[in-house]
């Protein structure tokens, strides 16, 4: 059993093995991408998370241990000055390893370590929350438009009449005609009466003569 034995030896000697992690870490810092194979790249991910927390800190003590495994004076002013403020409102998590297929050869799994730029990332959160809120603004408009035509009572909020009230409606009309048609009726006889009378008068007379 392989208990409390940390680290992968990559079939080399300390010294070699040593000697690779901080070339590697030299050129991950300086490049922010670099290509090896997997064992590696997972190996020395968090040797340069280790050199980026360093780089944090700022003060004299950090930057000698930096220079303990970075082999440029000039990549550990870069770790410094520019990526250290980079992640400073960032908690680990500075890198990500990204398998891209077999080596051509011996078919040794490969991948790509690099540097996580987190600005990008900000910059299109953002956008993505904006939508989110027009979308909110736009649903909140069209709530508070529903209600006011609900309270005023507009045109387009008026309810449509159902088929029970329509055959109310169409019965309460008959009804009306009907009325009207029997009021025109009784009117006729009314002025039609006198006429015979005066008919009927005049023919008794003749008669009479």
């Amino acid at each position: 059993m392989r208990h409390r034995k940390a680290g992968r030896k990559l079939s080399r000697t300390s010294s070699h093995r040593l000697a690779m992690f901080r070339n590697l870490v030299t050129s991950v810092l300086e490049h922010e991408r670099v290509m090896t194979t997997d064992a590696k790249a997972k190996e020395i991910r968090r040797w340069v998370d280790w050199m980026i927390t360093l780089g944090k800190k700022g003060d004299l003590a950090a930057r000698r241990q930096a220079l303990r495994v970075i082999r440029d004076k000039s990549v550990v002013h870069k770790l410094f000055a520019e990526l250290a403020p980079r992640y400073q409102n960032v908690n680990g998590g500075y890198t990500r390893v990204i398998k891209i297929g077999y080596r051509r050869g011996d078919g040794a799994p490969m991948s790509m370590i690099e540097l996580i730029d987190f600005e990008t990332l900000e910059k299109k959160r953002p956008a993505k929350k904006k939508k989110k809120e027009k979308a909110r603004v736009k649903e909140a408009a069209g709530g508070a438009a529903a209600m006011d035509s609900e309270v005023e009572g507009t045109p387009g909020a008026a309810e449509e009449p159902s088929e029970g009230e329509e055959g109310e409606v169409k019965e309460a009309a008959a009804g009306e005609s009907e009325e009207l048609s029997e009021v025109s009726e009784e009117e006729a006889k009314e002025v039609s009466g006198p006429e015979e009378n005066s008919a009927s008068g005049e023919e008794k007379a003749e008669k009479e003569e």
